[in-house]
């Protein structure tokens, strides 16, 4: 069973320069919790993506951190909440190579097949929540 043993870091995005604190700091979380580099990489990058997502999209949000347990599994997840317009069609947003701001249109699918797991939950005119975890 997943426990979420303590809440580690939360990080406000509201410019490029707080996507890069939370970069940052994600970083330095998941290698104090036993990641290897690959997926301190996989994870760094996750947040990078979806925190820019905020900015572009939403304008604020926030990331949050918090250590999880599974058994004698460690994991981390990673919680990105904003107030913005929320996703039209989140099948399309999932989609390799869509975009509605002028992308590449990979950040969500990357982050989705870079994490172990990925929920993503949307309301228009009121916010999306992104939760994905990764584990040691």
């Amino acid at each position: 069973m997943v426990e979420v043993v303590r809440s580690l870091q939360t990080y406000y995005i509201a410019s490029e320069t707080d996507v890069m604190s939370a970069v940052m700091g994600c970083y330095n979380v998941a290698r104090e919790l036993g990641f290897d580099e690959g997926r301190v990489s996989e994870i760094s990058t996750s947040v990078s993506e979806l925190a820019m997502n905020v900015v572009k999209y939403a304008e604020f949000g926030r990331v949050e951190l918090s250590e999880l347990t599974n058994g004698k599994a460690i994991g981390l997840r990673v919680t990105v909440r904003d107030k913005g317009p929320g996703i039209r069609n989140i099948e399309d947003a999932l989609s390799d190579h869509y975009s509605t701001g002028h992308s590449l249109g990979l950040g969500l699918p990357g982050v989705k097949r870079m994490m172990d797991s990925f929920e993503l939950t949307t309301e228009l005119e009121k916010g999306t929540t992104i939760v994905a975890e990764k584990w040691v």
